[in-house]
C-alpha cells in the first residue's frame, strides 16, 4: 500500500512538472497570444490599489449581503459644477478625458488628471468641478446593493 501511494505521488509530480514546464507563465503580465508569436504581448498596468479614499480616510468594511456592481460613465461640460453630495457606497473611477477637481466640505481638494484613477469619499459630503476647457469623461465603478442610492444630493448646501 505504501509503495502504491509513493508511485501515485511520483506520477502526480511528474505530470505536474511536465505541465508547469509547458505552461511556464508566472503572471498575466507574461501571457502571450497563442495565435501568433510575432503578435505583441498583452500588457497590464495597475492604476490603483488602496484601502483609502483620495483624502486618506480608510474605506468602510464591505456591505453585508449580495453585492450589486454598477459602472457609470459621466460627462461634465467645461465649467460645470456638481452639487454637494455624498456616496453611501464605495466607488472608484478612471478619468479618461479632461481634469476634474473634487472638493471636500472641509476645503480639501484633489485634482484628477486624464488617465488617473481616483477612489471617492464614502459618507463624506463633497462636490466636483470641471475647471478645464474640455469636457470631463469619467468612468466610475460602485460596489452597491440593489435599491441603494449611489449618491445622495445635498441641495441645502449652496455652491459658491
Amino acid at each position: 500500500m505504501k509503495q502504491t501511494k509513493q508511485w501515485m505521488l511520483a506520477a502526480i509530480l511528474t505530470i505536474c512538472g511536465a505541465t508547469m514546464a509547458s505552461f511556464s507563465l508566472t503572471s498575466c503580465d507574461d501571457a502571450k497570444t497563442q495565435k501568433d508569436d510575432a503578435a505583441p504581448a498583452v500588457k497590464s498596468e495597475e492604476l490603483i490599489r488602496t484601502s483609502q479614499s483620495w483624502d486618506g480616510v480608510e474605506l468602510p468594511d464591505y456591505l453585508q449581503g449580495r453585492p450589486e456592481l454598477v459602472a457609470v460613465k459621466y460627462e461634465f461640460p467645461a465649467g460645470q459644477k456638481l452639487g454637494w453630495h455624498h456616496h453611501p457606497v464605495m466607488n472608484y473611477g478612471i478619468l479618461v478625458q479632461g481634469e476634474l477637481t473634487i472638493i471636500g466640505q472641509d476645503g480639501k481638494e484633489k485634482v484628477v488628471h486624464e488617465g488617473e484613477a481616483v477612489v471617492e469619499m464614502v459618507n463624506t459630503i463633497h462636490h466636483g468641478e470641471n475647471r478645464g476647457k474640455k469636457p470631463v469623461i469619467l468612468y466610475m465603478f460602485y460596489l452597491s446593493q440593489e435599491g441603494k442610492q449611489l449618491a445622495v444630493q445635498h441641495p441645502e448646501i449652496p455652491l459658491e
